[in-house]
């Protein structure tokens, strides 16, 4: 038997609901327990699926196996290792296709995992450790087995030499050893319910394959998973191939029913939005995530449309909007004060430029939570969000008790009202207008930059950002201010945002109906001089902390969602983000041939939907 003492590491994945506070310590919990192994894990009450289902319920365990689907990317990479910092890796979840975890994770409930590397799961009631067992047929692509030692292996190095994303979580670890010859047992030094659900999805890599070499360092080496797929062709930046293994070893289990349809799979790379749509529209590229309701319902009619070739799908969803806009580096001083921050917060007109970029179609993200029973409630916090925000009010910014809603902007393009305020604030704050510049009293000019990635985002294309901040910087020279926009590659973008080298830059965090430990790496303290988390705004606040304490110990759902609701006041009154508009659906323009089951999970189009329970008609 081995056991290992563990330094830290973090969780991407979050918790829905949580049910009894932890008590007393675990870390000398005994190994023997009255716990039973399961098929599977919730976070609150028990998965939605029985033992012995046959497939997930947004799956067609018949679909046809065949066919190729091409997808488009922007940007580039120069790496396959989406695990570590360094480098410009290929897409986190395209490398799913080639590594597996123990668990899968269900995108049909909140947080519910069913069993993959492992047949079973245990754990006690209070959920002070976690065990998980390995299924004897389990092996990687090239025939070996996946062992227990693999998987101690890789929840270590992850744990000390992988991504910040894995740090915060695993130093909640106590320790991890082998209790049988396909078993594996992971203690816990912190009263937390979520994190055995988060032990069950670290990605499981080969030990013999990376063992004595670096692993910090990027590079193109083909990893050796256990998942469905194997990487077939690598054009470094320009297109990588995945090709389905006909061996896999989980092809019979009911999680995989209906998944992993196509032969291959390949995501070409292109150097901005314009190009990949022309490849798409040529028939180059399968599938287009529209983003702009107006061109959704404008733009649509070439040949490929008309003749039938492509159609136009909406997919609904019930999670969280999330936040997305332009965030302010409050590790910049001039972004210190919350005054500056909602005054230029009122500068931004978004009622005009929701109408020029979208027809004022899609509304507005009003806190980080909306379109869900987590957001925060309009006027003041009351019953139990009160209570646990009331301890922080001397440190809390004006709204977050009170109540906070952004303003509504003008359908005009000088919005002369939020410019007066702007004004007011900035004055209040030590900045007024000298000799038509912005100045504090030293006469310092109020100069920043915006950062932009010239290849877009996830969410956004670059034209309709670059759109977006030009008209935002002519309402800007309103009050003095002449902002210098910098657009840079991919690369140069990620190594900057790393490293917090930007003053304001477009942001965007997708937030589950279950958030949990992500969280701290999102807008947790360390992240303020720790590179590569995600609090590109640089919080750094007490009563957030500790509304994620609360969250993921809370005694009840009714706590959980207090929790959840008080901390999207806090995010929100921050005013961190100058937030815009979000679509509650999905608009997906496809080949014809390619197919999708008619229940569609509550995540909607999210990650596990697109490419996996997708599949082609062949002729």
């Amino acid at each position: 038997m081995r056991f290992f003492k563990i330094p830290n590491d973090s969780a991407i994945k979050s918790a829905f609901f949580v049910s009894l506070a932890l008590g007393g310590t675990v870390a000398a919990m005994p190994l023997a327990s009255l716990a039973e192994p399961s098929h599977g894990i919730a976070m609150y009450g028990k998965p939605a699926l029985s033992e012995g289902f046959t497939s997930l319920p947004y799956a067609r365990a018949d679909a046809p196996k065949g066919g190729a689907i091409r997808f488009a990317e922007p940007g580039g990479f120069d790496s396959l290792k989406p695990w570590v910092m360094k480098g410009n890796p290929v897409f986190y979840g395209t490398m799913g296709l080639v590594t597996e975890s123990l668990m899968y994770r269900s995108i049909d409930e909140p947080f519910t995992l069913y069993g993959l590397l492992a047949e079973s799961v245990e754990t006690d009631e209070s959920r002070a450790w976690i065990e998980f067992t390995l299924r004897p047929e389990a092996k990687f692509s090239d025939g070996s087995p996946v062992t227990v030692e693999d998987v101690i292996w890789s929840y270590e190095t992850l744990g000390t030499q992988g991504h910040p994303r894995y740090l915060g979580a695993w130093g909640k670890v106590e320790g991890i050893e082998q209790t049988g010859e396909r078993s594996v047992r992971i203690s816990f030094n912190t009263q937390d319910r979520e994190l055995p659900l988060l032990m069950g999805m670290r990605p499981i890599l080969k030990k013999a394959q990376w063992e004595g070499k670096d692993f910090t360092e990027s590079g193109l080496e083909v990893p050796i998973g256990s998942g469905p797929y194997v990487v077939d062709k690598v054009d470094a930046g320009r297109q990588i191939t995945f090709r389905r293994n006909p061996d896999y070893w989980g092809n019979d289990l009911p999680v995989n029913a209906g998944r992993n349809n196509f032969d291959t799979i390949r995501f070409d790379y292109f150097g901005d939005a314009n190009a990949m749509f022309e490849a798409f529209r040529a028939g180059e590229v399968d599938v287009w995530r529209e983003l702009s309701p107006v061109k959704w319902a404008t733009e649509y009619n070439f040949p490929r449309v008309q003749s039938g070739e492509i159609k136009k799908s909406e997919i609904g969803n019930s999670r969280p909007s999330g936040i997305m806009g332009l965030v302010m580096n409050t590790r910049n001083p001039i972004f210190a004060d919350w005054r500056v921050r909602q005054a230029l917060i009122e500068a931004f007109n978004f009622q005009f430029i929701n109408n020029t970029l979208n027809g004022g179609t899609e509304p507005r993200i009003t806190s980080y939570f909306s379109n869900s029973d987590l957001a925060m409630r309009p006027g003041p916090a009351e019953g139990r969000v009160k209570e646990l925000l009331t301890p922080f009010a001397a440190d809390l910014p004006p709204g977050a008790i009170e109540g906070y809603t952004l303003p509504e902007g003008s359908e005009k393009a000088f919005d002369r009202r939020g410019l007066r305020v702007a004004l007011k604030l900035l004055e209040e704050a030590g900045w007024t207008v000298q000799d038509g510049a912005l100045k504090n009293a030293q006469g310092r000019p109020f100069r920043f930059e915006v950062l932009l990635n010239q290849s877009g985002s996830a969410m956004r294309p670059a034209s309709e950002m670059q759109q977006m901040v030009d008209i935002y910087i002519e309402a800007l020279r309103n009050l003095g201010i002449m902002p210098q926009v910098t657009l840079l590659d991919s690369a140069q973008y990620i190594d900057r945002t790393n490293r917090y080298d930007f003053d304001m830059t477009w942001y965007e965090r997708a937030l589950s109906l279950s958030p949990g430990n992500e969280l701290m790496l999102y807008w947790g303290s360390a992240g303020v001089t720790e590179p590569g988390s995600r609090n590109l705004m640089g919080m750094n606040s007490a009563a957030a902390e500790a509304m994620i304490a609360e969250m993921l110990n809370a005694a009840t759902p009714e706590d959980f969602n207090a929790a959840v609701q008080a901390l999207d006041r806090v995010l929100t009154a921050g005013r961190y983000v100058i937030p815009v508009s979000y679509s509650p659906i999905s608009r997906l323009a496809h080949d014809a041939s390619l197919h999708y089951p008619e229940i569609t999970p509550v995540y909607g189009d999210w990650p596990g939907f697109l490419p996996e329970v997708w599949w082609k008609e062949m002729e």
